[in-house]
Order: structure tokens, then C-alpha cells, then sequence
């Protein structure tokens, strides 16, 4: 349950994301969508993992976000990979050109989720990570895990 009292249900997570960036930022956002494709998403029916949006003409946009078609609707299908747009307050798309204006700053989706009867896209500013910076990550998430077990091993 959200603090509004909507429950939340999880459609797909881009779990790559975290490990290829930085996430410095995050913030949720709907999503424009046809009927058909929220009968896909509802069947679990989406692919999140080259996606990105970016801010064009005062507009957020979404693109490479793979809504497989909905089979039962034939001829009034939509088109799987349609650039989709994101539905954001003037000042949070000015915040955010402001923030991927910057050089090695990109917007990707983390998950997309239902949130009550609407879909929300959560969308980071990220920086891409270098080769060098994912072993780093690594490295420190397994001396972290280390530690940890080293501590359970004491309170036992």
C-alpha cells in the first residue's frame, strides 16, 4: 500500500539498470498507453530492457519500450516498440533537461508498476557506469556481504 492507500502491483523491473548505472535520482511518472497495451501489461506481456527516455519539445518520452501486442484484439492492436509518452508536471520536465543536459546524464525506467487502476513508469537520472566502476560494485557488495556474515557468525 502506497501513502494514498493504493495498492501497488509490480509489472516488470529493469534489474540490468542497476548494475550499467549510477542512479542518482528517481521519480514516478504515468505513462500514455493505448487499451490494448494495459491488457498486455496486465498479462505481464513487457520487455524494459534497452528502454530510455528523453526530453523533447517539453515533452518526456519513452522509447524502446517492448509492449508485446495483445492477442485477442486483432485488428485494433498497437505497435510494440512505440515511442510512448511520460506524463510529468511542467517543472519536473524542466528539472529534468536541466539534470540530462549535463554530459554522461541519460533517464532510464527502473520498473514499471501498477498503482492502483493507473501504470506508473518510475524513471532515474543516471550516470552510465564504466567496466572499471561495475568491478568496484561488485567488489564492495561482496566484502559487504562478507561482513555480514562474519557479524551473524558472532551473534550466534
Amino acid at each position: 500500500m502506497t501513502e494514498k492507500g493504493l495498492p501497488e502491483k509490480n509489472i516488470v523491473t529493469n534489474r540490468k539498470a542497476r548494475r550499467d548505472y549510477e542512479i542518482l535520482e528517481t521519480r514516478e511518472a504515468g505513462i500514455a498507453l493505448v487499451g490494448t497495451e494495459v491488457k498486455s501489461l496486465r498479462a505481464g506481456r513487457v520487455n524494459l530492457t534497452d528502454s530510455y527516455a528523453s526530453v523533447e519539445n517539453g515533452e518526456v518520452i519513452l522509447y524502446n519500450l517492448h509492449i508485446s501486442q495483445y492477442e485477442p484484439s486483432a485488428r485494433e492492436n498497437h505497435e510494440p516498440t512505440r515511442p510512448r509518452q511520460l506524463l510529468l508536471h511542467k517543472r519536473e520536465i524542466r528539472r529534468l533537461f536541466g539534470a540530462t543536459a549535463e554530459k554522461g546524464f541519460t533517464l532510464i525506467p527502473l520498473r514499471i508498476y501498477f498503482k492502483g487502476p493507473y501504470v506508473k513508469v518510475e524513471l532515474a537520472t543516471a550516470r552510465g557506469r564504466r567496466k572499471f566502476d561495475k568491478r568496484e560494485a561488485i567488489a564492495k557488495k561482496e566484502a559487504d556481504r562478507a561482513i555480514e556474515r562474519a557479524h551473524r557468525r558472532r551473534l550466534k
